[in-house]
């Protein structure tokens, strides 16, 4: 059986300092976590009006997680969602297994906003904690860059901003099931 599959691929281009350090392919799991990668792919094309757009990396730890989407505040304090101020975890289906995937920051049960991080390793603390919704498809070169001005207290030596953003047009591919 043939059947269409549409994959939802996005792209984060990430400064230091405003010197470019490139771009961040991200695709969506969002058969898994639709709600969840709803959010994040409207928060990257800014179609509400809102979005990640000049937003930072704010707190960034080596060998663990390099964390942005504060797009309200800026400093981890805020953060907004497509539903309004916050939503519920979706579900903990995807762990956190190794370096690349892209899953919700929260401050406790249910409290989704526009915050999320990449991760630098395994996290398998994380589990069951926070919403695992994609991963780097393509640049992890340049994750690798972003992770470098971190520190173990997360206190970042560089404005990591995302200076542009935005949805991959592909059209539907064909995918043949064994």
């Amino acid at each position: 059986d043939t059947f269409k599959k549409k994959f939802e691929e996005l792209y984060l281009d990430v400064s230091a300092d405003d010197e470019p350090l490139g771009h961040v392919r991200i695709e969506l799991l969002s058969s898994v976590v639709p709600r969840t990668a709803e959010n994040f792919r409207a928060l990257c094309t800014g179609e509400k009006g809102f979005g990640f757009r000049n937003s930072r990396f704010h707190r960034i730890i080596p060998d663990f997680v390099c964390q942005g989407g504060d797009i309200t505040k800026h400093d981890g304090t805020g953060g907004q969602s497509i539903y309004g101020n916050s939503f519920e975890d979706e579900n903990f289906e995807i762990k956190h297994t190794g370096p690349g995937l892209l899953s919700m920051a929260n401050c406790g049960r249910n409290t989704n906003n526009s915050q999320f991080f990449i991760t630098l390793k395994k996290a398998e603390q994380l589990d069951f904690k926070h919403v695992v919704f994609g991963f780097v498809k393509d640049g992890m070169d340049i994750v690798k860059k972003i992770e470098s001005f971190g520190s173990p207290e997360g206190i970042v030596s560089k404005r990591i901003v995302i200076t542009d953003c935005g949805q991959i047009q592909n059209d539907s591919a064909d995918i043949s099931e064994a």
